[in-house]
């Protein structure tokens, strides 16, 4: 069995990965492929699938570890920002969710995980932000704005994202 730092580190790292594919989608899709939505009552474009992304993050260490949230940036509900301010949000709720796990592992007490531990936390961020990617994907592809195959496959090489 793997020592618990080892472990540590490759959780780590799979919370990194998970951003890192966030990110790249961001930097591929086009600034209109970025508006586009499927819904007709005017539900979340592409764009605000990455802020409600970020806006969960920032929501659960609201009720989670509350000091890590102060100073993200909440996109409103309405809100359309450029690629940049998409990454940038990611990039820092990113960072703060890596020391929200990094707490929860250390067992210093300023973080709660879900009841169920932090394999089950770090699942939870994984699957929410892999839901709203295919949703993403099937929102660009239905709006013929399709990425190319080689690129639909490379979020899914998670030893070279």
């Amino acid at each position: 069995m793997k020592d618990s730092t080892v472990l540590q580190k490759e959780l780590i790292e799979a919370w990194r990965a998970n951003n890192r594919i966030n990110l790249f989608l961001i930097d591929k899709i086009s600034g209109e492929g970025m508006q586009c939505s499927l819904s007709t009552r005017g539900g979340k474009s592409v764009a605000r699938q990455f802020t409600h992304m970020h806006n969960v993050r920032l929501w659960q260490l609201e009720a989670r570890a509350k000091d890590l949230s102060k100073g993200l940036y909440k996109f409103g509900p309405k809100e359309e920002p450029s690629k940049k301010e998409l990454k940038q949000a990611l990039e820092e709720s990113a960072d703060r969710i890596e020391v929200f796990l990094s707490r929860i592992l250390t067992g210093d007490g300023k973080a709660r995980s879900f009841k169920r531990g932090i394999y089950t936390t770090l699942s939870y961020f994984v699957a929410h932000e892999s839901h709203h990617r295919g949703s993403t994907l099937l929102t660009l592809k239905q709006s013929g704005h399709k990425l190319d195959q080689k690129l639909s496959y490379a979020i899914w090489d998670w030893d070279k994202v």
